[in-house]
């Protein structure tokens, strides 16, 4: 895998982030109708309180053009007076809002799509756990001791919902590792050290959330480097 990502196409979505976490749900929805109506009319908005969708939001317009227009103009706001600007893009799927539109049918269909891929993702978490048992580290079978913890390798140690990556390039940016392990289910952030180069964390909602992402970057490749996943030490 490399640091380049394909943006979504133009759609009537547009996915919002970088916000200030901290803000309520209902305020949020409020400032970003009052920073978007201006552009045209405004089918949705879809904010959540939950850890993974902290942060973060969809703006839902009735056409691409007044998306287009709104994401170029507002791209780099901030919100909340403060110095967080907004990163907008396109949003990689259509929301409900849009699909409605095309009728009961289409959006029956849009449901199932969506409902099919959380399945397939489910699939691929038991199957992670399932290659977990075969080579003798079972999430059931119990964590090691943090005696035998502290004394393995990187290799060797318990899961846990922080992955560490080593042998990253020197410039690499959270935004560009974001874009790699906001894929997998229950991503929450990552996080660069200060003053260190190569390194960096992951972090996840659950401990098992954080195995599907290891091992989906097995072979993870970022530039010309082969990019080093464990779990972190605790």
């Amino acid at each position: 895998m490399s640091t380049e990502t394909q943006e979504p196409p133009p759609s009537e979505t547009l996915y919002i982030r970088n916000i200030k976490e901290n803000i309520k749900i209902p305020v949020l929805k409020e400032s970003l109708d009052a920073a978007f109506s201006l552009y045209g009319p405004i089918l949705d908005i879809i904010a959540h309180g939950n850890i993974r969708m902290r942060g973060q939001a969809f703006v839902v317009f009735e056409d691409v053009e007044t998306a287009k227009r709104a994401l170029d103009e507002v791209q780099g706001f901030p919100l909340f007076g403060d110095d967080q600007p907004l990163e907008i893009h396109f949003a990689k799927s259509k929301s409900d809002a849009v699909v409605s539109k095309a009728g009961e049918e289409e959006l029956e269909e849009h449901r199932k799509i969506r409902l099919a891929e959380k399945d397939r993702k489910k699939a691929e978490f038991e199957a992670a756990q399932k290659k977990r048992k075969r080579q003798g580290g079972a999430l059931s079978s119990g964590r090691p001791s943090k005696k035998s913890a502290l004394g393995a390798s990187d290799e060797q140690l318990p899961p846990n919902k922080i992955l560490f990556l080593q042998n990253l390039p020197d410039d690499i940016t959270a935004d560009q590792l974001t874009e790699t392990f906001e894929e997998y289910a229950g991503f929450f952030e990552v996080r660069l050290v200060p003053g260190r180069k190569g390194i960096a964390f992951v972090e996840y909602e659950t401990d098992e959330n954080a195995v599907v992402a290891k091992q989906g970057t097995e072979d993870l490749k970022l530039g010309d480097k082969p990019v080093k996943v464990t779990f972190a030490r605790k």
